[in-house]
């Protein structure tokens, strides 16, 4: 009788112990989703699309949107771990790729504010608009200038990140239905180097940052035409 107990005992013991190995190494395992992993549709010809309004370039090169701010950085996040995502003294440049971002509202753009994930920032003056050189401390997501321009610079070679990660630094909310303070209906576009444009239908917070990738939220009507920047500079 004893026997039987301690053996069950040890079975219990084996069970939880291979869950707790199997949570612990699911843990921090880094997100593998890439471009590819995407599923996007077609752009309907039946889409009723306005042309992109007038742009200037930034200090990277990069068009900049004329527009009000998306939200401000009162919300932004200090130098605490957010959602996996560290603010370093320096930048980390294992992984160093950049996802330019749009947002249109009712065909009037938002523009990304300069400074996302650099707490403390300080910007310096150029020809083609600020630019954000130092900061106390830089997390592995932010923007350098007002041109949507997303950094991915951060110490690890696998690991990819998100745009809800980015949006989580920032501080205000991502959704399938909510961009910071504005709600409606959402027709996001997605595309990357080899990858045709199309329309992605699920929530953007999900959508992968990489080298290049092309992501572009309208929210309401019109519809603004897909960003396409074809010339990238040294980014």
């Amino acid at each position: 009788m004893a026997f039987r107990y301690g053996g069950a005992l040890v079975v219990l013991l084996v069970i939880v112990l291979i869950a707790v190995v199997a949570t612990g190494s699911s843990k921090n395992t880094p997100s593998s989703k890439t471009a590819a992993d995407v599923k996007t549709t077609p752009i309907p010809s039946s889409l009723q699309m306005v042309a992109v309004p007038a742009t200037t370039p930034g200090p990277e090169g990069i068009p900049v949107p004329s527009g009000v701010k998306l939200a401000t950085l009162a919300t932004s996040a200090t130098g605490q771990s957010v959602d996996g995502i560290q603010c370093n003294a320096g930048e980390k440049t294992v992984t160093h790729v950049h996802t330019h971002l749009t947002v249109f509202v009712n065909g009037k753009a938002r523009v990304i504010p300069y400074g996302v994930g650099i707490p403390g920032f300080q910007a310096v003056s150029t020809p083609q608009g600020p630019f954000v050189e130092t900061g106390s401390c830089f997390y592995w997501l932010h923007t350098h200038a007002n041109d949507g321009i997303v950094h991915v610079e951060s110490p690890s070679s696998t690991e990819t990140f998100t745009l809800g990660q980015f949006f989580a630094e920032w501080g205000i909310p991502l959704s399938s239905t909510q961009i910071g303070s504005v709600t409606g209906k959402q027709t996001v576009f997605f595309t990357a180097p080899g990858k045709k444009v199309g329309i992605y239908k699920g929530n953007p917070a999900d959508l992968p940052l990489g080298s290049h990738y092309q992501i572009q939220i309208n929210v309401g009507t019109p519809v603004v035409k897909p960003v396409d920047i074809t010339n990238w500079g040294e980014l």
